[in-house]
């Protein structure tokens, strides 16, 4: 009977509807980026579908907002388009002004050159005017030899949450540990240079300009 009354909630039912109708609206959001990116590059469907390897059903599906698209097939319409992945997100974050992550969860991003045991979880993505924010749980376990060089545009302030690192910007290296933060000019080559204590995680939050696409 306990089982029976739960499922007849209203409370319960209410926030399930609540839930799929955010689903809803992302779906919606993520097709409309991604048709506004097709027509900005004059292409058709059908040479988008060919570009990302997907049918030309599919992709009429993912513009109308009628199906929910693996993180696969996102990237390869990002690919295909010419644009980072979280910028198919840009519509459905203009609705909101939070964005929750559980712990543990989050985007996982390939950044040039990563090694393994070296992940990047993007915890959100905002675009406000004419900038671009993005925030970064980057989690280090295990050691190299080569570290690439990051280069981009903006600013970008990183904070150590565990471990210690040598950290490098330009010239310049900081010996960085829990509470250690850096702020600087991403245009200029850094990343870290050696893991002094592993695991090391930090928090990095990147500022840059967007182009108008």
């Amino acid at each position: 009977m306990a089982q029976g009354k739960q499922e007849t909630d209203p409370t319960l039912r209410g926030a399930a509807a609540e839930a799929e109708a955010r689903d809803n609206q992302l779906e919606v959001a993520i097709g409309r980026q991604v048709r506004q990116f097709r027509q900005q590059l004059d292409m058709t469907v059908v040479e988008v579908a060919k570009l990302a390897g997907m049918s030309r059903g599919m992709l009429s599906k993912i513009e109308n907002g009628l199906t929910s698209p693996s993180l696969a097939t996102l990237r390869a319409l990002a690919k295909a388009l010419n644009v980072p992945v979280t910028s198919l997100f840009r519509k459905f974050e203009e609705q909101h002004d939070a964005s929750f992550v559980r712990a543990g969860q989050g985007l996982l991003i390939e950044r040039r050159g990563s090694r393994a045991g070296h992940r990047y979880h993007l915890l959100g993505h905002s675009v406000r005017g004419n900038h671009l924010v993005e925030p970064y749980l980057v989690t280090l376990t295990e050691k190299s030899e080569v570290f690439p060089l990051f280069q981009h545009d903006g600013v970008e302030f990183i904070y150590i949450l565990e471990g210690e690192v040598l950290y490098r910007h330009g010239s310049s290296t900081y010996r960085m540990a829990p509470g250690d933060s850096l702020f600087f000019d991403a245009d200029t080559p850094h990343g870290p240079e050696e893991l002094l204590q592993l695991p090391i995680r930090l928090l990095s939050v990147i500022l840059q300009p967007q182009p108008d696409v």
